[in-house]
């Protein structure tokens, strides 16, 4: 081990990771190494090992695709590691997580207290533990959800949900008010948790598919091809350029029909709803693209550890029309002095802000920052030219006018790929993926909200233990309520609307 100043990056796992075991006496200074030197914090993960737990830190570097794991071997009966949160504010709240699931105590956090389990949740059960057993009877255990109380002359709390209107998930909104301007609000969420990531275990990869693609329902791809590069990286089985630039393409589509819903729900929270209506047009005209290129409106089934399977690739001149559809719906919010007036400098994320959240996707580009694992982590080889942004002054403006542009770079992306692919055959021959031995995988994907990470541990059988997910809403989602600072709570459902965070992607 080499000392603390110069810490070792550790041994080569793969191609593109390394990894290295510490003393939890150590972690900060190779954590603070880490960070000083380009990378993120991209994951936290507990695993029970049996006789041990063990806490596992994936940082993660744009320049050259870098990537760190950092293992940390825990005494099962007293299972603590210094809080990272002084570091890194997205280390903290993972730190929280593990400890509600493992019961892995983050000495010296300086906000201690739950994040996933309600206060329902009976105190000293960890459900990712091996030993955990089925859950205790819930009740009144823990005492209220200690929020944050803002006082002074004419302030009051709003409160909103968590049951909303509609299909959208449950979340708890509590705003501090003076007239109509927000001071301070605290989301709460994590009332679906669903032990996604232990449904996992004890299944082999080909099995867990279904469940990769149902982590977020609107993110069927991004989730899918995150879980199988992580299976890929595990087994070190390399994938054909010629199925990488399928994957692509179906990345793509997905990321069309989910940017022109919003940008249509933007324009209608603002009471623009035949703009609204013409971008649903749109969206099931792609919807209906999605169906012939596999078979599923979703994107579901097309792909698979080792490969992708479509029926059809998408006709560019269609999207090409699409697209020009979009832009004329884009051109009309824009023109429209209302639209336009609510959008700009409403809900301003900050640069510094954003980096100190360690914000993703949209969200972090419509702020200025240079984030796109398209680009960072790419599936080809081929270079990914980023997008330079018209407006990124962190608003809605911003964050409505980087969908749009990223609504057309996508096409020209998947034009030049249907284009590459049809000199080739339509469907790539897929080689099995088979298990070698006992092993981890990461897998990265830009997911259309933002950089999804999935990381894999397996048995010698192939069979999975340890599946750890990471979906841009849990680090997007402290961005919000600092967005909002400053704002009218009439500009709420605008705000959220411009964030569109994921409550299933966050409450797995």
């Amino acid at each position: 081990m080499s000392t603390p100043n110069t810490p070792a990056l550790g041994e080569p796992v793969g191609g593109r990771r390394t990894a290295l075991t510490v003393a939890p006496g150590e972690l900060a200074d190779h954590a603070r190494f880490l960070l000083g030197n380009g990378y993120r914090v991209a994951l936290v993960a507990g695993h029970d090992d049996g006789d041990r737990l063990r806490a596992v830190y994936l940082f993660t570097a744009a320049e050259l695709d870098r990537r760190v794991d950092v293992h940390v071997p825990l005494d099962r009966a007293a299972p603590h590691v210094p809080s990272l949160a002084g570091l890194s504010f997205p280390a903290g709240r993972f730190e929280r997580e593990m400890r509600d699931l493992f019961g892995i105590v983050p000495t010296g956090h300086p906000l201690p207290r739950r994040l996933v389990r309600h206060f329902h949740w009976p105190q000293g059960w960890h459900p990712m533990l091996t030993d955990a057993g089925e859950p205790p009877e819930f009740g009144d255990v823990d005492g209220p959800y200690p929020f944050r109380t803002v006082e002074g002359p004419g302030v009051y709390e709003i409160p909103v949900g968590p049951v909303h209107a509609g299909m959208i998930g449950p979340g708890h909104f509590r705003f501090s008010v003076v007239g109509e301007t927000i001071l301070n609000l605290k989301a709460r969420l994590w009332f679906v948790h669903r032990g996604i990531e232990k449904l996992f275990q004890g299944r082999r990869p080909e099995q867990a598919i279904e469940l990769a693609e149902r982590v977020s329902g609107d993110t069927t791809v991004g989730h899918t091809l995150a879980f199988c590069q992580a299976i890929e990286d595990a087994w070190q089985h390399p994938v054909p350029a010629h199925t990488q630039r399928i994957r692509a393409i179906l990345l793509e589509l997905e990321r069309l029909y989910n940017h022109i819903t919003d940008i249509g729900a933007l324009c209608n929270d603002v009471g623009h709803g035949i703009l609204n209506t013409h971008a649903q047009r749109v969206r099931e005209q792609l919807l209906r693209i999605n169906d012939e290129v596999t078979g599923h409106r979703l994107l579901r089934g097309a792909i698979r550890p080792g490969g992708a399977t479509v029926i059809a690739l998408p006709d560019p001149v269609r999207l090409a029309v699409i697209g020009a559809d979009i832009a004329d719906i884009v051109a009309l919010a824009l023109g429209n002095t209302v639209v336009a007036d609510r959008f700009a400098g409403t809900a301003v994320l900050t640069r510094e802000q954003a980096t100190d959240l360690g914000t993703l996707g949209y969200v972090a580009r419509a702020s200025g920052l240079p984030i796109d694992a398209r680009h960072d982590h790419p599936l080809l080889h081929e270079v990914f030219r980023r997008i330079e942004h018209t407006h990124t002054d962190g608003d809605v403006l911003s964050r409505f006018l980087v969908r749009a542009e990223e609504i057309t770079y996508s096409i020209g992306l998947i034009t030049s790929l249907v284009h590459t692919v049809r000199q080739q055959s339509a469907t790539p021959p897929t080689t099995p993926v088979q298990p070698r031995s006992g092993r981890s995988g990461v897998g990265i994907v830009e997911g259309w909200r933002g950089t999804i990470v999935h990381r894999v541990e397996l048995a010698g059988d192939g069979i999975l233990t340890r599946v750890k997910i990471v979906d841009p809403s849990f680090f997007n989602w402290p961005a919000l309520p600092v967005a909002l600072a400053d704002t009218i709570v009439p500009d709420f459902p605008l705000t959220n609307k411009s964030f569109n965070l994921s409550y299933a992607g966050n409450d797995l």
